[in-house]
């Protein structure tokens, strides 16, 4: 089974790079990156069809950024990913214990649980 998505115009078997939507309230047609999972309301496009793509009159075409090339992680993804594992693996602090109080004012604590005095 090929996992790659196909670009959502007839008759295209390009593989696609990059997800298009429609904002119907803004009259908006928002083209971006490939999104992560295929939604049922947009539309995958190849590189030709996105780079070809118009909206209808009245419309506004909104590109946001999409670098088609596959660079792998960045530095300071990596550096991220890091600082999480180590934040992670450090262990926590435990919570300084106070010692048990007897008077019968503030009740008497044992633990978690206080032992309530009524007069």
């Amino acid at each position: 089974m090929n996992s790659a998505r196909r670009c959502s115009r007839t008759a295209c078997g390009r593989n696609a790079v990059a997800t298009l939507t429609y904002v119907y309230a803004d009259q908006t047609a928002v083209l971006g990156p490939l999104s992560i999972h295929a939604e049922p309301h947009a539309y995958d496009l190849c590189e030709q069809h996105s780079e070809r793509l118009s909206a209808p009159r009245g419309w506004e075409v909104l590109r946001l950024a999409n670098d088609l090339r596959d660079t792998g992680p960045s530095n300071d993804d990596l550096l991220a990913l890091a600082d999480a594992v180590r934040e992670a693996a450090r262990p926590s602090e435990p919570a300084p214990r106070t010692p048990p109080t007897d008077d019968p004012s503030q009740g008497v604590r044992r633990g978690h649980l206080r032992v309530l005095t009524t007069d």
